[in-house]
C-alpha cells in the first residue's frame, strides 16, 4: 500500500459508519489522519470508530438537516481543531421502481440525503478550509449518475447531481488550496445492496467488464491520493473505478 502524509491531519468521513466510508476511514488513519466519522446511525459509528488505529471519534449527524451538520463541524472543531478533509460518502440507493410507480416522498428523500446531504457538508467546512488556507474534498458520486439505470432514476438522478455540483465547487475553489473531486463507482458489496432486488444486483453485475463488484479498499485507495496534498492540480474532477463500465 502506498502510503500519503495525511499525520495530523483531520479528516470528516460522512456514512463512516459502514461501507465506503468506514473503508475510507480506515485508510486515511493509515495514512496518519485523525477520523471523525459523522452517521446518523451513533451507535454503529461509534463501534467502527473503536476500530481505528490512532484518534477517531464518531458524531451523530443527520446530513438532510443543516443545523445538524453545523452542530457536527462545531462538535468536530472542538474535539479536534480543524478539518483538512471531507469525504462526503452517506447515501442511499432507495427501491428498484418504475418511474410512473415511484413514490414522490421516496425521491424527495433520496435526494435530501444523495444531494442535498452533500450540499450541507461541503458548505458547512469550506469556511474553515478557507480560513485555513487548505482542504481537500471528495464527494462519492457513482457510475450510475453518468451511465443511469433503468427502474432507478432516483439514484441515477441524485448522483448526477454530485457530479455536476462536484465539478462547480471545484471551479468555484480553484484559486483556493482546496481540491474538490467526486468519484463514481460501481456498485460494491455492501449495506446499501440490501435495499435492492437481487434481479437489480445481477443487473449491475453483467454492466461490469471485469465481472465482479468493486472492492470497498479499492476505491478507499483512489479517495486516499484525492484527500492528500499530492493531488494538487486536480479539482473538479470525476475519477471512474467501474471496472470498465463507465463509457465516459
Amino acid at each position: 500500500m502506498n502510503r500519503y502524509d495525511l499525520d495530523g491531519q483531520v479528516a470528516v468521513i460522512t456514512g463512516g459508519a459502514q461501507g465506503i466510508g468506514a473503508a475510507v476511514a480506515h485508510r486515511l488513519a493509515a495514512d496518519g489522519a485523525r477520523i471523525a466519522i459523522w452517521d446518523l446511525d451513533e451507535v454503529k459509528a461509534g463501534a467502527t470508530a473503536k476500530t481505528i488505529p490512532g484518534h477517531a471519534r464518531a458524531i451523530r449527524v443527520d446530513v438532510t438537516d443543516w443545523a445538524s451538520v453545523e452542530a457536527a463541524r462545531e462538535a468536530t472543531l472542538d474535539a479536534f481543531g480543524s478539518i483538512e478533509i471531507l469525504v462526503n460518502s452517506a447515501g442511499i440507493a432507495g427501491p428498484v421502481a418504475a418511474i410512473e410507480d415511484y413514490d414522490t416522498a421516496t425521491w424527495n428523500q433520496v435526494m435530501a440525503i444523495n444531494l442535498t446531504g452533500t450540499f450541507h457538508t461541503n458548505k458547512a467546512v469550506v469556511p474553515t478550509m478557507k480560513e485555513q488556507g487548505y482542504g481537500r474534498i471528495v464527494n462519492i458520486a457513482s457510475v450510475a449518475g453518468k451511465e443511469g439505470n433503468p427502474k432507478a432514476s432516483h439514484y441515477a438522478a441524485s448522483k448526477a447531481g454530485v457530479i455536476g455540483f462536484t465539478k462547480a465547487i471545484g471551479k468555484e475553489l480553484a484559486t483556493w488550496d482546496i481540491a474538490v473531486n467526486c468519484v463514481t463507482p460501481a456498485a460494491a458489496k455492501t449495506p446499501i445492496l440490501e435495499q435492492l432486488t437481487q434481479e437489480f444486483i445481477d443487473f449491475m453485475l453483467s454492466k461490469i467488464p471485469k465481472g465482479r463488484f468493486v472492492e470497498v479498499e479499492e476505491i478507499a485507495n483512489m479517495v486516499a491520493w484525492l484527500s492528500s496534498k499530492e493531488c494538487s492540480f486536480t479539482t473538479g474532477s470525476v475519477f471512474d473505478i467501474s471496472g470498465g463500465r463507465a463509457t465516459y
